[in-house]
């Protein structure tokens, strides 16, 4: 049984849905393995079919209620030996989300979240959130305990092998040289930038004063639409800009030279 059952500051939905993941986290437990069948040791199409409504409401619940169901103070040990490892394998990462996407496109399609539950907690999570969503940081600590990084490799093996970045006996990378990690995740977001830069440009530049139209069908969440149409007029500047952020990740020490670079890419006249 759950210790936090009987808080009386928890109400009585927030008591059925703690109940409902307590009865799943004893599933988990049943089984040999973390899987939801033990009969082989990789996941069936249950753990599948899970997975990805679990991994929306780990984002929501932290988001809208205060509610890390990842902390071991809920004693969901088997929910969290399950999403372990789910997130050491490489294939499931290269489909899994993050928080600030879940939390930007649950509303468009399901409707407003309201906030409540836990609040001391809510507004420490929200400290990352400026109420549209939860901010990009440009820096936080090497690890995320709300949404945990490095239980498997956070790049394809591939890359952290490169960089001479290997996993400890349990599968993980927690205990990864820090800068060594940051200078990884640098060159592989710079690769994909570099790869795909002009869609990549295209896309960002919808987020301009005539950009995101679309006179063909109306999306409940605009920067979604696929279909919307640059604003051109800006898309050379983000273009540029795109560049050289490019070149600061891959060049961490010409920072300061490149950061003068990128305010000369944009004009007084781009601004307004």
């Amino acid at each position: 049984s759950n210790p936090f059952q009987k808080d009386k500051n928890i109400s009585g939905s927030m008591k059925g849905f703690l109940d409902c993941i307590g009865k799943v986290d004893k599933e988990l437990k049943s089984t040999k393995g973390p899987w939801f069948f033990d009969e082989q040791d990789y996941p069936t199409m249950i753990d599948f079919v899970y997975v990805s409504h679990v991994e929306r409401m780990l984002a929501s619940v932290a988001f809208w209620k205060g509610l890390n169901l990842r902390d071991p103070k809920w004693k969901f040990d088997g929910l969290n030996a399950w999403l372990e490892a789910f997130e050491k394998r490489e294939s499931y990462l290269a489909f899994k989300s993050d928080y600030f996407t879940h939390v930007m496109d649950i509303p468009p399609q399901y409707g407003p979240g309201y906030d409540g539950g836990f609040e001391e907690d809510r507004i420490k999570f929200a400290k990352k959130n400026n109420r549209k969503g939860w901010i990009m940081e440009s820096s936080i600590d090497f690890d995320d305990p709300l949404q945990p990084l490095y239980k498997g490799p956070p790049l394809p093996v591939v890359v952290l092998e490169s960089m001479g970045i290997q996993p400890d006996s349990n599968g993980s990378y927690e205990s990864a040289d820090p800068t060594a990690m940051e200078n990884a995740c640098q060159y592989m977001a710079a690769w994909k930038l570099a790869g795909n830069g002009a869609n990549i440009s295209r896309f960002a530049a919808r987020g301009g004063p005539k950009g995101s139209s679309n006179s063909r069908k109306s999306f409940g969440a605009p920067l979604a639409d696929p279909y919307a149409d640059p604003d051109k007029e800006i898309q050379p500047v983000v273009d540029s800009v795109l560049r050289i952020v490019c070149k600061c990740l891959m060049s961490p020490d010409e920072k300061d030279k490149l950061e003068n670079d990128l305010v000369g890419a944009i004009s007084d006249e781009d601004i307004d």
